[in-house]
């Protein structure tokens, strides 16, 4: 036996960088031409269609009958008083409408299908065997499930540009505070708020991946992660639980409305990220824990 032959025999490789950004770019490959994935954008894509051609019409019909246009009558979204004077609004308001149940939902699907799904599958043994760990594994499936949160803000906001810009001028935008910044300025700031809402939704995704490692059952997994974000979206609205509400993680989702003030009030959005952060810490450390010591060949 010569030298180099003999130590290799006992000895554990640790997998590259190279091969983590392999597996990291197979896994974005495989969630995003997914037909289900792809079915999740683009409803997602459809809702700011929806809401430009009910205001568009709903404008139209408010011509001749009085004080019951887009904002006369209190309901939807902050912003949608706005959308006829300026079409960049519709983005403001998609990601308003959006955000308490369809983009958390759809991170919910993804996030619960991200480990649970490949157990259900039989591909989670034969992904372990390969030199990636548990918690590189892991860290792939969490840091995929953040791409969709991104890809699917960016959709939202993207598509409810193209429809504010097809159906409604644009132009200098008026801040909730009653200001005027420019067009680009807004362009900026509803950028910006795309990349909070998309923050806002991190910590969907770690409760998520924690609760797709406790079964092996994708679809279990997306439904008890979705059913868990239904109670949440209550328990925030019932007023009796003020005490609470402030810890649970959709109660500051909101808060990217004050980057159209002028000047941007910072509280509320900090209190969220923070929020966030700390359920992704406590989440994703419990979703290491499970996944670390859970029985795949079982």
């Amino acid at each position: 036996m010569s030298r180099a032959e003999a130590p290799t025999a006992g000895v554990v490789r640790r997998p590259s960088p190279w091969w983590s950004l392999g597996l990291l770019r197979s896994e974005l490959l495989i969630t995003f031409r997914r037909w289900r994935t792809l079915a999740l954008l683009g409803v997602l894509a459809a809702v700011p269609v929806l809401i430009g051609i009910a205001v568009k019409i709903e404008t139209g019909d408010s011509t001749s009958g009085g004080p019951g246009g887009p904002g006369g009558g209190g309901g939807g979204p902050a912003f949608i008083a706005q959308v006829t004077n300026n079409g960049l609004f519709l983005v403001f308001t998609a990601l308003a409408a959006t955000l308490p149940f369809f983009l958390p939902m759809a991170i919910g699907v993804i996030a619960g299908d991200a480990i649970a799904g490949e157990s259900n599958a039989g591909t989670l043994r034969y992904l372990l065997v390969a030199p990636a760990g548990r918690t590189r594994l892991l860290l792939t499936k969490y840091a995929t499930v953040l791409a969709f949160c991104l890809v699917a803000t960016l959709v939202v906001a993207l598509s409810a540009l193209t429809v504010g810009a097809l159906l409604f001028p644009l132009g200098d935008v008026t801040t909730i505070s009653g200001t005027t910044i420019g067009f680009a300025d807004g362009l900026g700031r509803a950028l910006l708020i795309a990349l909070v809402v998309a923050a806002s939704l991190t910590g969907v995704a770690a409760l998520g991946l924690f609760v797709s490692t406790l079964t092996g059952s994708g679809i279990a997994a997306m439904a008890t992660t979705v059913g868990l974000l239904i109670t949440i979206q209550i328990l925030d609205q019932i007023p009796q639980l003020h005490a609470i509400q402030p810890y649970l993680f959709s109660h500051y989702w909101l808060s990217f409305a004050d980057l159209v003030r002028d000047p941007v009030y910072w509280d509320d959005l900090v209190k969220n990220l923070g929020l966030q952060g700390l359920y992704v810490a406590v989440f994703g450390s419990a979703a290491w824990a499970r996944f670390t010591t859970k029985d795949v060949t079982a």
